[in-house]
């Protein structure tokens, strides 16, 4: 049987209205010349491109038909079937994003032709003084309600807006209506779905002049229309000993994402995480880090990551350590049994 390797990935880039060139500016990408406004990196989308042997110029996507489960993992593979399960993002919002609003696993079933949901959640990399986001309503409201704001070109007025910081953590389940505002920069981590419906836009035209596509029916159908419980999250510290410091930003039952700092070129083994990832593959995003992922029997290979960049490790990819220095991202799909998952809804009340 052919050995695994990790998967390094091409960034693919996307041109919005609302983007800037700041993932290029502050180091994290580099971007196509010209003035293009790139507003998201999508890291772990299907048609990005590996960087390494032996899948050099590959697609993702291709990979995973090629390797299925040796690749997802038998747990993803049971939870959503033969396909990538999650998306990871960097946004770089130099304008804010319009309104919007995701469904939930059930409704995509029933009204998307069998897609999933979206789940998601947000790690704010930096943020300017004044930069906010949007996280469901001031108070509760009423459909009716929300329906005759948006003809009014008054939804703002009932929309809750929450000041934000570098280092927040926002979890956005389906059904809350929320947007991104201006000045934030952010990783985001979600099902594996293209479903967004946008509710509002307020106001704003094209270049071309003309109002972008709302989703105004399905968007009603699904929004929650009372304040969110909770809208910050308090991360769950795992480890924090010399040279190494490991902690849970967000879980649920389509990912668990932690942040680990290595100090000192600390180095950490897989059996440290054997539990949690056995079924899974993992998604690595480096954030500050330089590191290198050693892997193989007697981890005689390596790979080097640097900011911004991420790697797929297979489900079934065996013995690996990570070392280095900086931070870094480590997302999976959970058991329903995951520790780590239950111990950080505990915390957070969810």
């Amino acid at each position: 049987m052919q050995s695994l390797h990790p998967i390094k990935l091409k960034s693919s880039l996307h041109e919005t209205i609302w983007g800037g060139r700041r993932l290029e500016r502050d180091g994290w990408k580099q971007l196509p010349p010209g003035n293009l406004a790139i507003g998201e990196s999508w890291e772990t989308e299907l048609t990005t491109v590996a960087q390494n042997e032996p899948y050099m110029g590959r697609t993702l996507g291709s990979l995973v038909e090629e390797l299925d489960s040796r690749l997802l993992g038998e747990r993803v593979i049971t939870r959503v079937g033969h396909r990538f399960p999650l998306l990871a993002k960097f946004l770089d919002a130099n304008a804010k994003l319009s309104v919007q609003v995701h469904p939930d696993d059930m409704y995509a079933r029933l009204h998307e032709q069998g897609k999933l949901g979206k789940t998601e959640f947000w790690y704010v990399l930096d943020a300017a003084p004044d930069a906010s986001i949007i996280h469901g309503f001031k108070a509760t409201t009423s459909q009716k309600e929300v329906r005759q704001a948006i003809q009014n070109l008054t939804l703002e007025n009932l929309l809750c807006e929450v000041h934000v910081s570098t280092g927040d953590i926002i979890f956005v389940p389906p059904g809350v209506v929320h947007a991104i505002g201006k000045g934030v920069l952010l990783y985001e981590l979600q099902e594996y779905s293209d479903l967004t419906y946008r509710l509002y836009d307020y106001g704003r035209l094209t270049s071309a002049g003309i109002p972008r596509e709302l989703h105004v029916e399905r968007s009603l159908d699904v929004s929650h229309y009372d304040r969110s419980p909770r809208i910050k999250m308090q991360s769950l510290l795992l480890q924090n000993e010399e040279g190494f410091k490991n902690r849970c930003l967000a879980a649920c039952q389509y990912f668990v994402t932690c942040e680990m700092v290595f100090y000192k070129n600390t180095m950490m083994m897989s059996d440290y995480m054997k539990n949690a990832i056995h079924g899974s593959c993992s998604i690595l995003t480096t954030l500050d880090a330089e590191l290198i992922v050693r892997y193989g029997k007697t981890l005689d290979y390596h790979e080097k990551l640097v900011k911004g960049q991420t790697m797929i490790l297979p489900a079934e990819l065996g013995t690996f350590c990570i070392e280095g220095n900086g931070a870094l991202l480590y997302s999976y799909v959970p058991g329903s049994e995951d520790e780590i998952w239950r111990a950080w809804e505990a915390k957070n009340g969810l």
